[in-house]
């Protein structure tokens, strides 16, 4: 799975948060001043054209709709960075965040014992 751009992104946020929209309703999503409507609609044919997107045809007008959850794209995104960055070892992910002081010694445990409790059932 490729990744966004930001801009990508955030126009993915708008499917995952409403549902199926068309172009002028995501342009209503944001504040003013907005992106020009041709903005939008290129990202989300661009979208589409990568397979985050699909939709479906109103006459002459489509109704877009996530295709990939975002649940799979961060799960992918996440092991990407991973992959990329570190490795490919959780571990070292851990050790940056307790380094970086991101993730506290208790949080830290609380992972542990809901991992644990995991394992258990």
């Amino acid at each position: 799975m490729r990744r966004l751009t930001e801009k990508e992104e955030e126009i993915m946020q708008h499917f995952w948060d409403n549902g199926p929209l068309f172009v002028r309703e995501i342009l209503d999503k944001y504040p003013d001043p907005k992106p020009h409507y041709n903005t939008i609609s290129t990202v989300v044919r661009l979208l589409e054209e990568k397979g985050f997107v699909d939709h479906k045809a109103y006459g002459s007008t489509f109704q877009y709709f996530a295709a990939v959850s975002r649940e799979t794209y961060k799960g992918k995104a996440l092991k990407k960075v991973i992959s990329d960055y570190f490795d490919n070892s959780y571990t070292n992910v851990v050790s940056t965040l307790i380094e970086e002081e991101s993730l506290s010694l208790d949080e830290l445990k609380g992972l542990i014992e809901k991992i644990e409790k995991g394992k258990q059932r």
